[in-house]
């Protein structure tokens, strides 16, 4: 008998239109993240269907041939399934469910599409969509994601109940003579006061985060890191080495949704706190940049960016320019930044991670090439944040009164204390501190030298 706890995997067929602007290698590497996208969701890719056209078609993506010949593969594998579960029903796989396409397409051609292949389809954004519904583990990142999907459904709401003709209208008024509102009227409204209610949410969370940053940041002077990069380019990991943590590491698409923050360990002065983030994707969804933009917040209130990015991926530079497009979005473009080329160990031989180092440094002066997973590198990094929130320190004296003690915690933790004495008023430290937080301790404890 089968494994109750196994079930079979879901079965799915991508497709994809190459437009004439996209280059092979591009195309490629889409349909490769679409598939490693599929297999976040649980689901087996048996096959892909391409053509190459120079816009897609208006009624349901594919020309009409190329849908012809998709149907008939549909009918084919579902034949050979039928006959499998009759000869050996312990090997039978299940039919095709999904056909996933690599764009975001309208209401019209995914309900056109569905009709005509007679399978679920799911386009580019609604497989995203679902991936961050799943992973969503906090109250904040399930909000944001429902505002995301509820945004998305709406006009598809609206196409199916105009699809569904006079059937789709209520009847109202006095006697239940008059046209009242249609059933997509009625569920648009319902969409479009929910979302309202949720926002309402997102901005009370909002409202708590920037309080609780305030005070994590002002009451202690801190600086902060944020980790930001294309998804799967090894954040976690490096939070975790970085942090001496315990951030989930896993070798799928979005395994993080929710901002984790954590201290730089062994801990510096300056002491940093250090923020893992969302990652970014080729086409992420609007709404979902908007709908995550208090967790990417984490990076527009840093003070250094770290821009991860996977060295072993061929479609770097792609991926690159990507969390580049998403950073200027959010506004995050001018903040200071280190760009961290990780997974360097994807090379086994050092020579061809000598040479391969040597050229991305020269191609992006000043970044860091490094693996994770190698102590060496991470302390290389390390050195390379701390140095950044020491460069413009400076040398000042700070008196503390016997009466403002509990002081003492804060000046350790944003200040380079160099040497402290004690009189019978209270006690002086020498100290390198940045030169907004030397003023605000100063005001603080109400005196300086």
């Amino acid at each position: 008998m089968l494994n109750p706890e196994k079930p079979r995997a879901q079965r799915a067929l991508i497709v994809a239109v190459q437009l004439d602007n996209v280059s092979d290698v591009e195309f490629e590497s889409s349909l490769t993240e679409l598939a490693e996208l599929a297999k976040t969701l649980g689901m087996e890719v048996v096959g892909q269907f391409t053509q190459k056209r120079s816009s897609f078609d208006s009624t349901a993506y594919f020309g009409v041939g190329k849908r012809e010949e998709i149907r008939q593969f549909l009918e084919s594998d579902q034949a050979d399934v039928d006959k499998l579960a009759r000869d050996n029903p312990q090997a039978a796989n299940g039919p095709i469910e999904f056909v996933l396409v690599d764009h975001e397409i309208s209401p019209s051609q995914s309900l056109n599409l569905e009709n005509e292949l007679g399978c679920e389809v799911m386009d580019r954004t609604v497989v995203i969509l679902e991936i961050f519904h799943r992973n969503a583990s906090s109250h904040a990142a399930r909000v944001q994601v429902e505002i995301a999907r509820l945004s998305y459904m709406a006009p598809r709401l609206r196409e199916a109940a105009k699809r569904a003709g006079p059937l789709g209208r209520q009847r109202s008024g006095t006697g239940g003579r008059g046209t009242g509102q249609s059933r997509s009227q009625t569920d648009s409204q319902k969409v479009r006061d929910r979302i309202a209610e949720l926002q309402k949410e997102i901005d009370a969370m909002e409202a708590r985060r920037d309080t609780q940053r305030s005070r994590r940041l002002g009451k202690t002077g801190l600086a902060q890191v944020a980790l930001v990069g294309y998804t799967n380019a090894g954040k976690s990991t490096l939070m975790r080495a970085l942090t001496d943590s315990k951030a989930l590491v896993a070798n799928k698409l979005f395994a993080t949704l929710d901002t984790k923050v954590r201290s730089l360990h062994p801990e510096s002065v300056p002491q940093v706190l250090v923020s893992d983030t969302v990652g970014f994707i080729k086409n992420l969804p609007h709404g979902l940049v908007a709908s995550f933009k208090s967790t990417l917040d984490e990076a527009l209130s840093a003070s250094l960016l770290l821009h991860v990015i996977d060295a072993g991926d061929p479609g770097f530079e792609m991926q690159l320019a990507v969390t580049d497009k998403v950073l200027a979005e959010i506004g995050a473009d001018s903040v200071p930044r280190i760009r961290v080329f990780n997974k360097i160990d994807y090379l086994d031989d050092a020579d061809a991670q000598a040479e391969r180092s040597a050229a991305l440094q020269e191609k992006y002066p000043g970044c860091i090439v490094i693996s994770a997973r190698s102590k060496d590198d991470i302390a290389e990094l390390h050195q390379a944040i701390v140095e950044f929130f020491q460069k413009d320190l400076i040398e000042t004296e700070i008196f503390l009164p016997w009466s403002a003690q509990e002081l003492r915690g804060d000046i350790y933790a944003s200040c380079e204390v160099l040497e402290e004495r004690a009189d019978t008023e209270g006690a002086f430290f020498r100290c390198r501190a940045a030169p907004e937080v030397a003023a605000r301790l100063s005001e603080l404890t109400g005196d300086a030298c």
